[in-house]
């Protein structure tokens, strides 16, 4: 039954590709060609990490009265924290770009520009 439902719309995108009175069906509103530079994209954003040291160093403050001088034990683990998770992230971003085979999309504006795209249709 698949395979007779992928032979119908096989037949129905053909009769819309196919010229009648010399005109084809399907217009495209805009040319059918490549533009010369791609759009930038937000990365995504990782995990949170270090809330229990957040969270640890917050109760300090709330029970001393928000005095940083007694709770510099707790800030200091957040702060080792953070920085052993912000190492982590420069690793996995490096392993990432190099491991995944896809380039960012400034690199992929910059090939775009030394190669551009042919302005007319094929």
């Amino acid at each position: 039954m698949a395979a007779q439902g992928g032979i119908l719309f096989q037949e129905k995108v053909s009769r819309m590709l196919c010229k009648q009175n010399g005109k084809p069906v399907l217009k495209p509103n805009k040319p059918l060609v490549l533009k010369d530079s791609v759009t930038s994209r937000k990365p995504k954003k990782g995990e949170a990490t270090c809330i229990t040291e957040l969270s640890v160093m917050m109760a300090c403050w709330k029970q001393n009265n928000f005095v940083e001088s007694l709770c510099s034990k707790e800030m200091d683990d957040f702060y080792s924290c953070v920085g052993k998770a912000q190492a982590s992230m420069k690793n996995t971003l490096g392993e990432t770009t190099l491991q995944g085979g896809r380039l960012t999309p400034k690199q992929t504006n910059t090939l775009l520009k030394r190669h551009p795209t042919l302005r007319f249709e094929i």
